[in-house]
């Protein structure tokens, strides 16, 4: 038999939520709309709910809207059913009830990470600590030191053993062998990046080698690598190299797919750098797309490097691809569904409500409160003195009345500037909210938890500042 859950809302939301409710109904769920008699939801009191609502028979759930600021525990003791809050946009219903039978669990990966410090040689053995942390919070597994071209590195030693102290796991990445040499047997756990004119080098410490070719794209000569350290029992990873666009990218692929096909079990890595530091292109979809790559390929460690300002979330983003990813494929699943964690400049439902949904609600409105909307004809902003529409919130100023209070107008600024960023970006807006923009920018929660519906401590709209200005 099909679930029957009450959805319990206002007069004014009440034909949104018919149409949602239409829409679940189905041979597993029965949503039922119940209207308490008032016309905003959010306004309920526990009181007005025990008092109005008649539950309907067989109520397997009731779900009120996410802003209702009544007792639950209460509700559910008094009609002997279970009574929760919901998400706070009517849009949300489907994803929310969907999240109900699915908890999406990204504690899971199975692709380390590797994070380079590029200049370290320029560094004190404190101040890569102190990067290094930053960078482990992000998601890195193991801290990259790398070494320069005709730059000493006299304390590369004592940085080794300064990571170890803080519980870093340690690689290096010189072509100078010297320096590889002086690594490993200081005890870095990796060294990047030997070949078979440097892979003696491995017999000098305890380091895991990442294997690469002894000359541009010689598959043959990285296979000869890879059989010296299979034959010795060590553990390593083996690089194609991934080459930037334009100049070698797409046989750089290629070299990752025929490795894989013909050694299905060694393990590999991929430096990704090469294509999100060269790519004057958001580092998000790019992360996305070859975490694709090492999902399919079974790929498990990738070398990440945050030079270039615009790659400086790259870290944090493959942690949360890697995460995500990892979730879809146990689900044999594509990669939606399972958190938005690398959605930061659109949203997959970007308007929570349609024009005429705004334009009735508005009609209803006899309050003085602006309320403010995006739909896909613009900023919505309304009151019981009128409702205007535009793509430039400078157009709605003049029928703003804030003269009594800059507070507000402060206020209304802030909103309808989030609300046009929305607009632009295709992005969810919901009043008195952050917009949300994945792991690129968290404005509230951990990266974890941003795929999670909260539900929001109640408060003023413009908090009073702790001090004076």
């Amino acid at each position: 038999m099909a679930k029957r859950i009450v959805l319990i809302t206002g007069s004014l939301a009440e034909p949104r939520v018919k149409r949602i409710a239409a829409e679940l109904n189905d041979a597993d769920l029965e949503p039922i709309v119940a209207s308490v008699g008032v016309k905003v939801a959010a306004l309920m009191t526990t009181e007005i709910v025990e008092r109005r609502l008649k539950l309907p028979e067989n109520a397997d759930r009731v779900i009120l809207p996410g802003r209702f600021r009544g007792d639950i525990d209460r509700l559910s003791d008094h009609f002997g059913t279970r009574f929760e809050r919901g998400p706070e946009e009517i849009a949300d219903l489907p994803a929310y009830l969907g999240q109900t039978a699915r908890k999406v669990d990204l504690s899971e990966y199975d692709v380390t990470i590797f994070g380079e410090i590029v200049d370290a040689t320029l560094m004190t053995p404190e101040q890569i600590v102190e990067r290094s942390r930053k960078m482990r919070a992000d998601g890195a597994d193991v801290i990259d030191l790398g070494c320069l071209p005709d730059s000493p590195f006299p304390h590369l030693e004592a940085s080794i053993a300064a990571l170890h102290a803080d519980g870093a796991k340690v690689s290096v990445d010189s072509f100078n062998s010297e320096e590889l040499s002086r690594a490993t047997r200081a005890g870095a756990d990796y060294l990047f990046s030997l070949n078979e004119k440097t892979i003696s080098i491995v017999d000098e410490g305890p380091a895991a080698p990442i294997l690469i070719s002894a000359g541009a794209a010689d598959m043959d000569s990285l296979d000869r690598v890879i059989d010296i350290m299979i034959a010795k029992g060590r553990p390593f990873y083996a690089d194609p190299i991934l080459d930037p666009i334009h100049y070698g990218f797409t046989a750089s692929v290629a070299r990752y797919y025929d490795l894989r096909k013909r050694r299905p079990d060694i393990p590999i890595l991929m430096g990704i750098g090469n294509v999100t530091e060269l790519t004057d292109a958001d580092t998000t979809g790019i992360n996305a797309l070859l975490m694709g790559m090492c999902s399919e390929l079974h790929i498990t460690a990738v070398l990440a490097v945050q030079v270039s300002p615009h790659c400086r979330t790259a870290i944090k983003e493959f942690d949360r691809a890697r995460r995500e990813f990892y979730a879809a494929r146990k689900a044999e699943a594509l990669p939606q569904g399972f958190g938005e964690g690398l959605m930061a400049l659109r949203d997959r439902k970007g308007f929570a409500s349609t024009p005429s949904e705004i334009t009735a609600l508005a009609a209803e409105i006899r309050d003085q409160n602006y309320r403010i909307e995006v739909a896909e004809d613009g900023v919505h902003i309304y009151n019981r003195n009128g409702h205007h529409v535009s793509e430039d919130p400078f157009q709605l100023y003049p029928h703003l009345d804030t003269r009594a209070d800059p507070g507000h107008a402060f206020y209304l600024g802030v909103e309808t500037a989030r609300a046009e960023i929305a607009y632009r970006l295709g992005k969810r807006y919901a009043q008195d909210e952050p917009l949300q923009f994945g792991v690129v920018a968290e404005t509230k929660g951990a990266a974890d938890d941003a795929h999670l519906l909260k539900f929001k401590e109640a408060g003023t709209t413009l908090p009073k500042s702790s001090k004076a200005d």
